[in-house]
């Protein structure tokens, strides 16, 4: 019995080692690349304020409109997932926006999204 017991703490101590806790792990690189269309979007590049503005409230006023569209959240596609995230994701970068501030992330975001979400319609 206690060479069993042994074994199975030897077992476990070794796979407890092993263990990188990968699994859990949030912080690491993501498995799936959802933005795989988009490097840094079109909108980080844009100087223009007015028209960053303008682009931004189109993308969120878009996606807004899928998202609260029946035709999409009865749909089996994720097009209504997407269109809630792009909303949420330009409406941030639409409030950094309105303090002259060009948020990188939230802009990249915005136009990944509203991408994915374009994608899934058709």
């Amino acid at each position: 019995m206690k060479r069993c017991a042994r074994s199975l703490a030897s077992a476990t101590a070794l796979l407890l080692a092993g263990s990188t806790g990968f699994a859990a792990d949030i912080i690491g690189e993501p498995a799936i690349n959802y933005c795989r269309t988009v490097g840094t979007s079109d909108l980080v590049l844009t100087d223009n304020m007015v028209e960053l503005k303008d682009h931004v409230v189109k993308l969120m006023d878009e996606s807004v409109a899928v998202a609260n569209s029946p035709e999409w959240i009865n749909s089996s596609r994720p097009a209504f997932v997407w269109a809630s995230e792009a909303k949420v994701a330009c409406g941030m970068a639409y409030g950094y926006l309105k303090t002259n501030y060009k948020d990188e992330d939230t802009l990249n975001k915005c136009e990944c999204f509203h991408d994915r979400m374009v994608e899934y319609m058709h």
